[in-house]
Protein backbone atom coordinates (compact mmCIF):
# COMPACT_ATOMS: atom_id res chain seq x y z
CA UNK A 1 0.00 0.00 0.00
CA UNK A 2 1.28 3.27 -0.81
CA UNK A 3 1.77 6.34 1.61
CA UNK A 4 -1.57 8.05 0.31
CA UNK A 5 -3.91 4.98 0.59
CA UNK A 6 -2.15 4.68 4.38
CA UNK A 7 -3.10 7.93 5.17
CA UNK A 8 -6.31 6.85 3.61
CA UNK A 9 -6.75 4.18 5.84
CA UNK A 10 -6.17 5.35 9.10
CA UNK A 11 -8.81 8.29 8.55
CA UNK A 12 -11.25 6.59 5.92
CA UNK A 13 -12.53 8.11 2.93
CA UNK A 14 -16.08 8.79 1.74
CA UNK A 15 -17.23 7.74 -1.75
CA UNK A 16 -20.19 9.64 -2.43
CA UNK A 17 -22.00 7.45 -4.95
CA UNK A 18 -20.69 3.65 -6.07
CA UNK A 19 -22.28 3.31 -9.87
CA UNK A 20 -20.05 2.13 -12.45
CA UNK A 21 -16.92 4.58 -11.71
CA UNK A 22 -17.11 4.76 -8.07
CA UNK A 23 -17.57 0.62 -7.69
CA UNK A 24 -14.29 0.47 -10.51
CA UNK A 25 -12.58 3.21 -7.95
CA UNK A 26 -13.07 0.98 -4.95
CA UNK A 27 -12.22 -1.90 -5.84
CA UNK A 28 -8.79 -0.28 -6.99
CA UNK A 29 -8.46 0.71 -3.66
CA UNK A 30 -9.18 -2.36 -1.86
CA UNK A 31 -6.58 -3.87 -4.68
CA UNK A 32 -4.05 -1.79 -3.74
CA UNK A 33 -4.39 -2.72 0.14
CA UNK A 34 -7.06 -0.40 1.65
CA UNK A 35 -8.69 -1.88 4.34
CA UNK A 36 -12.48 -2.80 3.53
CA UNK A 37 -13.58 -0.83 6.93
CA UNK A 38 -11.43 2.48 6.20
CA UNK A 39 -13.98 2.59 3.03
CA UNK A 40 -17.29 4.50 3.72
CA UNK A 41 -19.91 4.39 0.65
CA UNK A 42 -22.80 6.37 0.46
CA UNK A 43 -24.81 5.30 -1.99
CA UNK A 44 -28.71 5.57 -1.67
CA UNK A 45 -29.80 2.99 -4.30
CA UNK A 46 -27.31 0.57 -3.64
CA UNK A 47 -26.68 -2.20 -6.06
CA UNK A 48 -25.48 -5.77 -6.18
CA UNK A 49 -21.91 -4.96 -6.22
CA UNK A 50 -22.35 -2.48 -3.15
CA UNK A 51 -24.00 -5.16 -1.21
CA UNK A 52 -20.77 -6.86 -2.31
CA UNK A 53 -18.91 -4.15 -0.75
CA UNK A 54 -20.61 -4.45 2.12
CA UNK A 55 -20.32 -8.11 2.66
CA UNK A 56 -16.14 -7.67 2.65
CA UNK A 57 -16.29 -5.17 5.73
CA UNK A 58 -16.65 -1.45 3.39
CA UNK A 59 -19.54 0.58 5.58
CA UNK A 60 -22.27 1.54 3.45
CA UNK A 61 -24.51 4.24 4.25
CA UNK A 62 -23.87 4.53 8.03
CA UNK A 63 -21.97 6.92 10.26
CA UNK A 64 -19.53 9.08 8.88
CA UNK A 65 -15.48 9.76 10.03
CA UNK A 66 -15.59 13.12 11.60
CA UNK A 67 -12.21 14.00 9.61
CA UNK A 68 -11.61 11.52 6.38
CA UNK A 69 -8.23 12.12 4.00
CA UNK A 70 -10.63 12.08 1.07
CA UNK A 71 -14.69 12.52 -0.09
CA UNK A 72 -14.97 11.11 -3.48
CA UNK A 73 -18.12 12.82 -5.49
CA UNK A 74 -18.61 10.34 -8.05
CA UNK A 75 -22.50 11.17 -8.52
CA UNK A 76 -23.82 12.40 -11.70
CA UNK A 77 -23.75 16.38 -11.94
CA UNK A 78 -27.44 16.92 -11.91
CA UNK A 79 -27.62 14.65 -8.34
CA UNK A 80 -24.46 16.63 -7.02
CA UNK A 81 -25.76 19.77 -5.55
CA UNK A 82 -28.42 17.29 -3.55
CA UNK A 83 -26.10 15.08 -2.63
CA UNK A 84 -23.09 16.85 -1.79
CA UNK A 85 -25.37 18.95 0.74
CA UNK A 86 -24.93 16.53 4.11
CA UNK A 87 -21.38 16.29 3.29
CA UNK A 88 -20.53 20.12 4.11
CA UNK A 89 -19.68 19.99 7.44
CA UNK A 90 -16.86 17.85 6.50
CA UNK A 91 -15.77 21.07 4.38
CA UNK A 92 -12.86 23.70 4.95
CA UNK A 93 -10.65 21.36 6.89
CA UNK A 94 -8.06 19.39 6.13
CA UNK A 95 -10.52 16.58 3.79
CA UNK A 96 -9.72 16.77 0.07
CA UNK A 97 -12.88 16.90 -2.20
CA UNK A 98 -11.91 14.78 -5.16
CA UNK A 99 -14.74 15.22 -7.82
CA UNK A 100 -15.02 12.90 -10.66
CA UNK A 101 -18.44 14.80 -12.02
CA UNK A 102 -18.10 15.65 -15.77
CA UNK A 103 -19.19 19.55 -16.20
CA UNK A 104 -18.98 21.09 -12.54
CA UNK A 105 -15.50 23.17 -12.29
CA UNK A 106 -13.56 24.05 -9.39
CA UNK A 107 -15.57 27.67 -8.94
CA UNK A 108 -18.90 25.27 -8.82
CA UNK A 109 -17.37 23.59 -5.75
CA UNK A 110 -15.78 26.51 -4.25
CA UNK A 111 -19.36 27.68 -4.23
CA UNK A 112 -20.74 25.27 -2.65
CA UNK A 113 -18.20 24.43 0.00
CA UNK A 114 -15.99 27.65 0.48
CA UNK A 115 -12.86 28.55 -1.22
CA UNK A 116 -10.47 27.01 1.54
CA UNK A 117 -12.01 23.39 1.18
CA UNK A 118 -9.33 21.55 -0.44
CA UNK A 119 -10.76 20.63 -4.44
CA UNK A 120 -9.46 18.81 -6.87
CA UNK A 121 -11.53 17.87 -10.14
CA UNK A 122 -10.37 14.84 -12.15
CA UNK A 123 -11.73 13.59 -15.07
CA UNK A 124 -11.28 9.71 -15.37
CA UNK A 125 -12.58 7.30 -18.00
CA UNK A 126 -13.87 3.75 -18.21
CA UNK A 127 -11.47 1.65 -18.52
CA UNK A 128 -10.99 2.94 -15.48
CA UNK A 129 -13.22 -0.54 -14.64
CA UNK A 130 -10.29 -3.00 -15.65
CA UNK A 131 -7.42 -1.30 -13.87
CA UNK A 132 -6.67 0.85 -17.45
CA UNK A 133 -8.32 4.05 -16.48
CA UNK A 134 -6.49 7.32 -17.64
CA UNK A 135 -7.56 10.03 -14.95
CA UNK A 136 -6.23 14.26 -15.12
CA UNK A 137 -6.06 16.19 -12.37
CA UNK A 138 -6.14 19.90 -11.28
CA UNK A 139 -7.23 21.51 -7.97
CA UNK A 140 -7.49 24.57 -6.11
CA UNK A 141 -5.43 26.70 -4.11
CA UNK A 142 -6.59 24.75 -1.47
CA UNK A 143 -6.23 21.67 -2.66
CA UNK A 144 -2.46 21.71 -4.18
CA UNK A 145 -1.30 20.39 -2.02
CA UNK A 146 -3.37 17.14 -1.73
CA UNK A 147 -2.67 16.13 -5.54
CA UNK A 148 -0.22 13.50 -4.27
CA UNK A 149 -3.49 11.88 -2.43
CA UNK A 150 -5.55 12.80 -5.52
CA UNK A 151 -3.34 10.94 -7.56
CA UNK A 152 -2.78 7.92 -4.87
CA UNK A 153 -6.42 7.57 -4.99
CA UNK A 154 -7.12 7.82 -9.17
CA UNK A 155 -3.83 6.27 -9.38
CA UNK A 156 -5.46 2.65 -7.86
CA UNK A 157 -7.17 2.15 -11.55
CA UNK A 158 -4.55 3.71 -13.84
CA UNK A 159 -2.34 6.31 -15.00
CA UNK A 160 -2.82 10.30 -13.77
CA UNK A 161 -2.01 12.95 -15.30
CA UNK A 162 -2.15 16.42 -13.34
CA UNK A 163 -3.07 19.27 -15.69
CA UNK A 164 -1.36 22.65 -15.90
CA UNK A 165 -4.42 25.16 -16.17
CA UNK A 166 -8.47 23.98 -15.42
CA UNK A 167 -9.30 25.35 -19.16
CA UNK A 168 -7.37 22.03 -20.71
CA UNK A 169 -9.82 19.70 -18.92
CA UNK A 170 -12.09 19.82 -22.18
CA UNK A 171 -9.52 18.66 -24.30
CA UNK A 172 -8.83 15.67 -21.22
CA UNK A 173 -12.72 14.89 -21.75
CA UNK A 174 -12.79 14.86 -25.43
CA UNK A 175 -9.39 13.14 -26.11
CA UNK A 176 -9.07 10.17 -22.81
CA UNK A 177 -12.78 10.96 -21.68
CA UNK A 178 -14.67 10.04 -24.83
CA UNK A 179 -11.47 8.38 -26.16
CA UNK A 180 -12.53 4.79 -25.57
CA UNK A 181 -15.88 5.10 -27.94
CA UNK A 182 -14.05 6.16 -30.59
CA UNK A 183 -11.33 2.78 -30.56
CA UNK A 184 -14.60 0.69 -29.62
CA UNK A 185 -16.35 2.39 -32.70
CA UNK A 186 -13.08 1.74 -34.79
CA UNK A 187 -13.15 -2.07 -33.69
CA UNK A 188 -16.98 -2.11 -35.35
CA UNK A 189 -15.57 -0.31 -38.29
CA UNK A 190 -12.15 -2.29 -38.98
CA UNK A 191 -14.30 -5.63 -38.26
CA UNK A 192 -16.99 -4.10 -40.94
CA UNK A 193 -14.31 -4.02 -43.36
CA UNK A 194 -12.91 -7.61 -42.93
CA UNK A 195 -17.18 -8.65 -43.29
CA UNK A 196 -16.96 -6.29 -46.33
CA UNK A 197 -13.81 -8.62 -47.73
CA UNK A 198 -15.40 -12.00 -47.43
CA UNK A 199 -14.69 -12.87 -43.32
CA UNK A 200 -17.96 -13.78 -41.45
CA UNK A 201 -18.97 -11.37 -39.38
CA UNK A 202 -18.06 -13.09 -35.59
CA UNK A 203 -14.51 -13.96 -37.02
CA UNK A 204 -13.70 -10.50 -38.56
CA UNK A 205 -15.46 -9.17 -34.86
CA UNK A 206 -13.14 -11.50 -32.98
CA UNK A 207 -9.90 -10.89 -35.14
CA UNK A 208 -10.44 -6.98 -35.08
CA UNK A 209 -10.85 -7.03 -31.40
CA UNK A 210 -7.62 -9.12 -30.42
CA UNK A 211 -5.68 -6.89 -32.97
CA UNK A 212 -7.14 -3.87 -31.01
CA UNK A 213 -6.50 -4.89 -27.85
CA UNK A 214 -2.87 -6.39 -28.97
CA UNK A 215 -1.81 -3.24 -30.21
CA UNK A 216 -2.70 -1.24 -27.44
CA UNK A 217 -1.00 -3.75 -24.96
CA UNK A 218 2.01 -3.31 -27.45
CA UNK A 219 2.12 0.19 -27.61
CA UNK A 220 1.60 0.20 -23.82
CA UNK A 221 4.67 -1.63 -22.89
CA UNK A 222 6.95 -0.70 -25.76
CA UNK A 223 9.59 2.11 -24.81
CA UNK A 224 9.16 3.18 -28.51
CA UNK A 225 7.36 5.55 -30.03
CA UNK A 226 3.69 5.24 -31.40
CA UNK A 227 5.50 6.38 -35.07
CA UNK A 228 8.47 3.84 -34.71
CA UNK A 229 6.21 0.93 -33.53
CA UNK A 230 4.18 1.44 -37.01
CA UNK A 231 7.03 2.03 -39.62
CA UNK A 232 8.05 -1.59 -37.54
CA UNK A 233 5.07 -3.38 -38.96
CA UNK A 234 5.06 -1.50 -42.60
CA UNK A 235 7.04 -3.10 -45.22
CA UNK A 236 7.80 -1.13 -48.63
CA UNK A 237 5.47 -1.97 -50.59
CA UNK A 238 3.94 -4.82 -48.91
CA UNK A 239 0.48 -5.23 -47.80
CA UNK A 240 0.50 -2.61 -44.42
CA UNK A 241 1.90 0.18 -46.59
CA UNK A 242 -0.96 -0.17 -48.89
CA UNK A 243 -3.62 0.01 -46.09
CA UNK A 244 -1.62 2.61 -44.62
CA UNK A 245 -2.19 5.12 -47.93
CA UNK A 246 -5.55 5.96 -47.53
CA UNK A 247 -5.45 5.91 -43.40
CA UNK A 248 -2.71 8.88 -43.71
CA UNK A 249 -3.89 11.08 -46.35
CA UNK A 250 -3.23 14.35 -44.72
CA UNK A 251 -6.46 15.17 -46.25
CA UNK A 252 -9.13 12.51 -46.26
CA UNK A 253 -7.41 10.37 -43.37
CA UNK A 254 -7.29 9.34 -40.07
CA UNK A 255 -5.31 12.64 -38.68
CA UNK A 256 -7.78 15.34 -39.80
CA UNK A 257 -10.99 13.35 -39.24
CA UNK A 258 -9.58 12.93 -35.10
CA UNK A 259 -8.82 16.72 -35.45
CA UNK A 260 -11.97 17.20 -36.38
CA UNK A 261 -13.55 14.49 -34.25
CA UNK A 262 -11.67 16.32 -30.74
CA UNK A 263 -12.61 19.30 -31.37
CA UNK A 264 -16.28 18.06 -31.87
CA UNK A 265 -16.14 16.85 -28.43
CA UNK A 266 -14.48 19.32 -26.76
CA UNK A 267 -16.44 22.11 -28.37
CA UNK A 268 -19.59 20.29 -26.72
CA UNK A 269 -17.74 20.36 -23.33
CA UNK A 270 -17.02 23.66 -23.14
CA UNK A 271 -20.76 24.31 -23.86
CA UNK A 272 -22.15 21.98 -21.30
CA UNK A 273 -19.49 23.77 -18.58
CA UNK A 274 -20.65 26.72 -19.10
Amino acid sequence: MTADLAQVAGRGVVLLGCGKMGSALLEGWLAAGLPPSAAHVQEPHPSDAVADFSARGAQVNGPLPAAPAAVVLAVKPQMMAEALAPLAPLAGGETLFLSIAAGLKLAWFEAALGAETPIVRAMPNTPAAVGRGATALIANAAGARFMPLAEGLAGAVGETAPLETEAQMDAVTALSGSGPAYVFHMIEALAGAGVAEGLPEDLAMRLARATVCGAGELAWRSAETAEALRRAVTSPGGTTQAGLGPLMDPETGLPPLMRRTVAAAAARSRELGG
